[in-house]
């Protein structure tokens, strides 16, 4: 969020009126927009459907939406559908009373999003991976050691840490599946951290799915910058005792509206 705190806030570089008053208007039109599907997303509403309430068109509300939130409209609507799909599943939901109750048309639509962002069934993700082996390896990348972790169906998670901290951070990442069989298997893992680093690989034809913006911290972030006024800047700190995650971590810069 460095460009919000940068030109919303003029902290450090003065802006003109014109190009503050632009930005002020972009972010507003992403906060409608998030909060019309906040408020819809059981709706499922298209994508002009979202863009009519926030007063752009589809094509600006992408780009929009892509600079300030990080994420596609899309892919924001499928992180609340999937959020409360595992919210559901936790509570001991069946996957079709998931499915229905998250605004999908059946368990088809449910399976086809886990399996595409999580790499897993949603009744496996349900039970945390139980029957479910999943390989593990640690890669050289430019933001540190990678963590890369796999099932049969594709990469299941990602994540970084420091000299020393690798396995501090393989165990942060197994705890999400407690009931899965972990491998070692840096040789299976290999492919997939070369096509995450390695620009020669990457196809626009062939995407690889990382990681999904919408965990249930990143959302309730979200839920929470929508209530920020205009014009104010709050720390992340905030942000996280405000959602009762005190110790959760999260990018340097502060967000600002």
């Amino acid at each position: 969020m460095n460009s919000a705190r940068d030109i919303v806030m003029n902290d450090h570089r003065p802006l003109k009126p014109g190009l503050r008053d632009a930005a002020l208007r972009d972010y507003d039109s992403v906060r409608r927009a998030i909060g019309f599907m906040h408020g819809q997303w059981k709706e499922q509403p298209s994508i002009e459907d979202v863009a009519d309430a926030a007063s752009v068109t589809s094509d600006e509300l992408h780009h929009l939406f892509r600079r300030w939130a990080g994420l596609t409209p899309k892919a924001f609507m499928q992180a609340l559908t999937l959020d409360h799909a595992k919210m559901l599943l936790r509570d001991s939901a069946s996957v079709l009373d998931a499915a229905l109750d998250s605004g999908l048309s059946g368990p088809g639509r449910l399976h086809d999003l886990f399996v595409t962002h999580e790499a897993m069934s949603p009744g496996e993700w349900k039970t945390g991976g139980a029957g479910m082996e999943l390989r593990y390896g640690f890669h050289p990348s430019p933001f540190g050691t990678a963590i890369v972790i796999a099932s049969e169906r594709g990469l299941a998670g990602l994540a970084f840490a420091d000299a020393g901290e690798e396995q501090a951070g393989f165990l942060d990442m197994a705890r999400r599946w407690p009931a899965a069989t972990m491998i070692e298997d840096t040789d299976a893992t290999a492919p997939l951290a070369r096509r995450i680093f390695d620009t020669t690989l990457w196809r626009p034809d062939q995407p690889l799915r990382v990681v999904l913006i919408g965990t249930d911290f990143e959302v309730r972030v979200w839920e929470t910058l929508l209530k920020i006024p205009m014009g104010r800047a709050v720390c992340y700190s905030d942000i996280a005792s405000n959602i009762a995650r005190p110790k959760a971590s999260a990018p340097s810069a502060n967000p600002a509206r």
